[in-house]
């Protein structure tokens, strides 16, 4: 009688780790490296004798050179494998979009920074954007900077000196009429006019809140009452450990392009960047309506 053979691996099939799929590093594709966290678009791929390289490039126009390991890379927030690029031309049926919903533009590089700029509220309203928005950013040369809120936005204004050929946007969170935040920025206006600094704000109390709900893997975002940290209180109702720079980093993961955020924010972003991108020789970035 011939001996069974058994597989050296005990593990139940269904708890084995499934493989990660493997996505041709086609150039312009953004992924994250998962070691290091570099996130850029892909520049190059080459052959090597230690194996095959991908060179990424940052927004910032740095270079990175990263092995191609099994799972060794984010796309949207999954681990996945790259794998050698296809043939230019192959299996390509539609062009290419960014996050964004726009049209990729193939093997673009990012362009000189524009003397335009757009201002948000926070650091996690950066990193959305970015997520978002970064290929056409860059694509169009568009910086995005932070504020630490609100109340210095006139000074802040003042000193970057906006003009038609330097012009300025700024994205406020729940820009609600007679609020405080509503006259610093109508002291704004008055005082540089919406043709050289335009301030347009979201409906949502925080920038988390603009991620759809399901994105996220939540039925809604919960009411958190007055007077309490507005995210503090989403992770404590939420049950999430109160560490709220790790829980922006669970909401953001989630985000894969435009479809995950709600109207009320695609709106005032896409005015900004078209506010900013006037002149262009290109014109404005064309998106689909959501």
């Amino acid at each position: 009688m011939r001996a069974r053979s058994y597989d050296p691996d005990l593990t139940p099939p269904w708890k084995r780790p499934r493989a990660a799929p493997e996505v041709p590093a086609d150039p312009g594709l953004v992924v994250e490296e998962v070691t290091t966290g570099f996130c850029g678009a892909v520049i190059r791929w080459e052959k090597t004798a230690e194996g095959p390289t991908v060179t990424l490039e940052d927004r910032f126009g740095a270079h990175r050179v990263f092995p191609m390991v099994a799972r060794g890379f984010l796309l949207e927030g999954r681990e996945v494998t790259l794998v050698r690029p296809k043939p230019a031309g192959a299996g390509r049926s539609a062009p290419a979009r960014t996050a964004s919903g726009s049209v990729a533009a193939p093997r673009a590089r990012a362009r000189v920074a524009r003397a335009g700029r757009i201002f948000v509220e926070g650091r996690h309203d950066a990193e959305l954007v970015e997520r978002v928005w970064g290929d056409d950013l860059r694509v169009e040369g568009v910086v995005v900077e932070f504020l630490a809120g609100v109340d210095d936005l006139p000074s802040v204004v003042e000193e970057f000196g906006p003009t038609p050929e330097a012009r300025l946007g700024v994205l406020v969170d729940h820009l609600v009429p007679g609020s405080k935040e509503w006259r610093i920025a109508e002291a704004v206006r008055a005082a540089h006019g919406e043709e050289v600094v335009l301030v347009v704000g979201h409906p949502f109390v925080d920038i988390w809140a603009a991620v759809k709900p399901a994105a996220v893997g939540i039925p809604a975002w919960p009411d958190v009452p007055r007077g309490q940290d507005w995210k503090t209180g989403v992770c404590r109702a939420l049950g999430w450990p109160e560490n709220t720079g790790a829980a922006w980093q669970r909401v953001l993961r989630s985000v894969r392009d435009y479809r995950d955020l709600d109207p009320g924010l695609l709106g005032p972003v896409e005015h900004l960047i078209d506010h900013v991108t006037v002149g262009s020789p290109a014109g404005p970035v064309g998106r689909p309506t959501p």
